[in-house]
């Protein structure tokens, strides 16, 4: 991924940036990773990979997925995933509860993070926890 992807910033940095600045690269990591996942074990047309992609994507699936998932994170994870859900953000998806929502950017935050740092063992056993 290194090659495709320069991850140019230091851990000193990255631990710096906002909870929100992680969870808006975690969403686009995560949501590759599910559209990646679908391409290779289907073989729908685009519209229907999108359909089943929102099933993974939406806060609500989001946050559940991280209920699931809580016992098996690091206290450092844990700590980050927090970071993220408390985050004054100021906007909330359409479709999701604002509790929904902030647990979706606390999962995103993660995802970003564990990216951003060129964790990407880790990130690879969380990203394949959420779809088992």
């Amino acid at each position: 991924m290194e090659d495709l992807f320069n991850r140019e910033k230091g851990f000193d940095d990255i631990k710096t940036l906002s909870p929100l600045v992680w969870a808006y690269v975690g969403d686009s990591v995560y949501e590759m990773f599910i559209r990646v996942h679908l391409v290779n074990t289907s073989t729908a047309k685009p519209h229907k990979l999108h359909i089943e992609s929102i099933k993974y994507v939406k806060a609500k699936a989001q946050a559940e997925i991280l209920e699931r998932i809580m016992g098996s994170l690091t206290e450092k994870e844990i700590e980050i995933v927090k970071r993220g859900r408390n985050a004054e953000n100021h906007h909330v998806a359409k479709n999701a509860t604002v509790a929904d929502y902030s647990h979706a950017t606390g999962f995103e935050a993660l995802i970003g993070y564990l990216y951003l740092s060129k964790e990407d063992e880790r990130l690879k056993e969380i990203l394949d926890m959420c779809i088992d």
